[in-house]
């Protein structure tokens, strides 16, 4: 599986921004699609998840009621619409996708590139 993260850019504080991650490959393999996200100096944080064939989400605390991850897939793609955006929400966000549970405590199966995404105040 191979993932293509894009959308990432400079907004201010309190914009908004879409992130998509479209997925190619042995698709039918994933199970779970979600974000993370990596700042300067600190360590992969998890954003959301959403289950493939289904419609369970997962959020973590930072980014709840903020942030809405979605998936289209006929189209293959995981989007994340980031709303209220603040100036900690900067930082390398990474797509994921895993064969099982995309879980906050272990590494997905596969990796897209990051997007940077940079909130100014």
């Amino acid at each position: 599986v191979q993932l293509q993260a894009s959308g990432g850019g400079l907004v201010q504080a309190g914009g908004s921004l879409r992130l998509s991650c479209v997925a190619s490959g042995r698709t039918g393999s994933i199970y779970d699609m979600g974000w993370f996200r990596q700042a300067p100096g600190k360590e992969r944080e998890f954003v959301a998840s959403i289950r493939w064939s289904g419609s369970s989400t997962y959020y973590g605390d930072s980014v709840k009621g903020r942030f809405t991850i979605s998936r289209d897939r006929a189209k293959a793609t995981a989007y994340l619409q980031m709303n209220s955006l603040k100036t900690e929400d900067t930082a390398v966000y990474y797509c994921a996708a895993d064969r099982q549970r995309v879980v906050p405590t272990k590494g997905p199966d596969y990796w897209g590139q990051g997007t940077q995404v940079t909130v100014s105040s």
